[in-house]
């Protein structure tokens, strides 16, 4: 059975930084490109990060610079460290693996970035 369990989320103030984690099991996590997604309440899911199985890593132009996805191999984990963060960032964040077309979804860890 495979399992994505994100973890680390929070509330954080303008400018702060948080580091979220995603644990998977039950898949060969090394081969698997692995993706933060985040969806705001009212809004679509859009892409925060992604990470191939070689580590090549790509960030869309809103969080470029500010966060930074990894992946550690050994202990089936993947990573997102937040910096500088802004009230639209606020959120549920969501881990998401995927390989040949499969996919599998985490629940989510809620981001809050107010004051």
């Amino acid at each position: 059975q495979v399992q994505l369990v994100e973890s680390g989320g929070g509330l954080v103030q303008p400018g702060g930084s948080l580091r979220l984690s995603c644990a998977a099991s039950g898949i060969a996590f090394s081969i698997f490109t692995m993706a933060w997604y985040r969806q705001a309440t009212g809004k679509q899911r859009e892409l925060v990060a992604v990470i191939s199985s070689m580590g090549s890593t790509n960030y869309p132009d809103y969080v470029k610079g500010r966060f930074t996805i990894s992946r550690d191999n050994a202990k089936n984990t993947v990573y997102l460290q937040m910096n500088s963060l802004k009230p639209e960032d606020t959120g549920v964040y969501y881990c998401k693996s995927t390989l040949h077309g499969f996919e599998y979804w985490g629940q989510g860890t809620q981001v809050t970035v107010s004051s």
